[in-house]
C-alpha cells in the first residue's frame, strides 16, 4: 500500500465519483452476518460547494441483502475464500433487488484492536481570517505519537477548534483571529485486518471507496443528536466483538473493542447443553435471557436435535438453567466494557447516557443488567430510519450498515480531506509523521 494520506484521499475521490454516478454499496462485514445495502443518491450535485466534502445529497436504499457470515472471527477476516463467497452472495442479492450493478463499496468492520489518541496543534494565522490553508497547517502541526509497528490510522477527525480565546468552533474558516488551535482524535487499528479487508474486497471485483469502524458508524446511527452533543457511549454488541465508542460535541472522541460477543454466548450454550451451534443459536434467540424469575424453573425448553439417539434428542431443560449459562458470559462482556469506559474517563461527561445496540443487545433483560453493572442510564438503541430501508433491516443488528449510509451521505471532515502540499507542511511534528509513514508503508 502507498502512503496513508494518499490512499485515504484516493478512497475519498472514489467515493465522490461513485456519488456522482448516483449508486454505491455498503458492506457490514460482521462475525455473524454480512449485510449489504445499495444506496441511490437522488441529488449528487445538489450542494457541491458546501464544505470540503459536500455530501449532503438525499439518499435512499434501493437494495438490501444479508447472508450468514463465514470466515470472520472477532470481527476480522480469518478465512479469505469463505469471506469472499459470503460477500459475493450478499452483494449479488442486493444488486438483484436494486436492479443495478455496483462497482464501489464502503465497508465497516469491528475488532482489529482499535486504539484512540488525542492530538493537539497550534499555529499563527497567516492573514486576517482563517482559510482552508490555515486549517491544513494546524492539522499538520499535530504531534503524531509513536503508534507502534503494524498499526494503521483509520480515522483522524478534528473534534474542536479554538481561535484566540474562543473555543468550541466546529468550522473556523472565515473567522477572524490570530492563533488557531485544534484537538484531533486519531483512531488506529491493526494493519493486517485492513489489508486483508482490502484484498478480500478486490477479490470480489469491487473497488473500496471507504473504510469505517463499526463502533463509530453504530454510534452515528443509534445516538440521537442530544446524546451526541452532551456525551454518550454506544455499545455495539456484535457476534464476535463488542465495539465501544464515546461521542461528545457530535464527534467520536474515544473508541475501543472487546473481543467477545453474542457468538461466545452461543458457544457457551452449545457446550453447556451439549447441542450443535445451530440449535444453541435457536434456543438463545427464542428462549434466552439474563434475568431469572420464579416462573423460569417451570418453563421447559425442548432441545431437539437430529443425532439419531431418541433419548438425547428428546431432552428438556428449564429456562432457569439456560439463563444460568448465558448470564456469566454477558456479565463478563459488560465488565470489560465498564473497564474501557473507566479508562476513557466517561464519568466526567455532562450526560452519561449509554446506548446498547447490535444483534446481541436484543437478549431480554440485558438493559437492566447493563444498568446495574455500568451504573449509568442505559437504553436500547435502534438505527435511524433511512428512506427505502426494508422493515427487516430496521433492528438493532443493522446499526452499523445504516450508520454507513449516514457516513456516506454526510461525511465528517477528516485529516485527508484537506490539501497539504509539502511547502505548507512546515513543522517538525508532521515531518516526523511523514517520515514514520514512509518507513512503515
Amino acid at each position: 500500500m502507498t502512503d496513508l494520506y494518499e490512499f485515504q484521499r484516493a478512497m475519498r475521490n472514489m467515493r465522490k465519483a461513485a456519488m456522482q454516478r448516483g449508486v454505491i454499496a455498503l458492506l457490514d462485514i460482521g462475525s455473524s452476518k454480512i449485510a449489504c445495502l445499495v444506496l441511490k443518491f437522488d441529488n449528487p450535485n445538489g450542494t457541491e460547494d458546501e464544505g470540503s466534502l459536500a455530501g449532503h445529497a438525499s439518499v435512499r436504499v434501493i437494495g438490501a441483502a444479508t447472508t450468514r457470515s463465514r470466515g470472520v472471527r472477532f470481527g476480522e477476516i480469518d478465512a479469505m475464500a469463505e469471506t469472499e463467497r459470503a460477500i459475493r452472495t450478499a452483494v449479488q442479492a442486493a444488486q438483484k433487488m436494486a436492479n443495478t450493478r455496483v462497482d464501489h463499496v464502503i465497508a465497516c468492520f469491528a475488532g482489529a484492536e482499535p486504539r484512540s489518541y488525542g492530538l493537539a496543534g497550534e499555529i499563527e494565522v497567516q492573514g486576517d481570517q482563517v482559510t482552508e490553508v490555515d486549517v491544513s497547517r494546524v492539522l499538520a502541526s499535530c504531534d503524531i505519537p509513536p503508534l507502534g509497528a503494524g498499526r494503521e490510522v483509520l480515522h483522524a477527525q478534528p473534534v474542536n477548534f479554538a481561535l484566540d480565546h474562543r473555543s468550541g468552533l466546529a468550522d473556523p474558516r472565515g473567522h477572524a483571529g490570530q492563533r488557531l488551535a485544534v484537538d484531533m482524535h486519531l483512531l488506529t487499528v491493526s494493519d493486517t485486518a485492513i489489508q486483508n479487508l482490502i484484498y478480500c474486497i478486490r477479490r470480489c471485483d469491487l473497488e473500496l471507496a471507504g473504510i469505517a469502524s463499526s463502533a463509530y458508524v453504530s454510534g452515528v446511527s443509534s445516538l440521537v443528536e442530544d446524546e451526541q452533543e452532551l456525551g454518550a457511549a454506544c455499545i455495539d454488541m456484535g457476534g464476535g466483538a463488542t465495539g465501544v465508542s464515546i461521542f461528545m460535541k457530535k464527534h467520536m472522541i474515544y473508541a475501543d473493542a472487546v473481543r467477545l460477543g453474542g457468538e461466545h454466548v452461543t458457544r457457551d450454550i452449545a457446550a453447556g447443553l451439549r447441542v450443535p451451534m445451530s440449535v444453541a443459536e435457536r434456543i438463545k434467540t427464542f428462549h434466552g435471557g439474563v434475568v431469572a424469575t420464579g416462573m423460569d424453573d417451570r418453563e421447559m425448553i425442548e432441545l431437539g436435535g437430529d443425532s439419531g439417539d431418541w433419548e438425547k434428542d428428546r431432552r428438556q431443560v428449564s429456562r432457569a438453567e439456560l439463563i444460568g449459562i448465558m448470564r456469566p458470559r454477558v456479565e463478563e462482556i459488560l465488565e470489560d466494557v465498564r473497564a474501557i469506559l473507566d479508562a476513557a474517563g466517561f464519568e466526567h461527561l455532562p450526560s452519561k447516557q449509554i446506548v446498547l445496540t447490535g444483534g446481541a443487545s436484543q437478549i431480554p433483560g440485558l438493559d437492566g443488567l447493563a444498568a446495574r453493572i455500568l451504573g449509568q442510564n442505559v437504553r436500547l438503541g435502534r438505527p435511524m430510519r433511512v428512506q427505502g430501508l426494508p422493515q427487516a433491516a430496521t433492528g438493532a443488528g443493522f446499526s452499523s450498515v445504516v450508520g454507513l449510509s449516514l457516513f456516506a451521505a454526510h461525511p465528517q471532515d477528516e485529516w485527508w480531506d484537506f490539501e497539504m502540499p509539502p511547502e505548507t507542511l512546515g513543522g517538525r511534528s508532521l515531518r516526523r509523521a511523514i517520515r514514520w509513514f514512509r518507513d512503515n508503508w
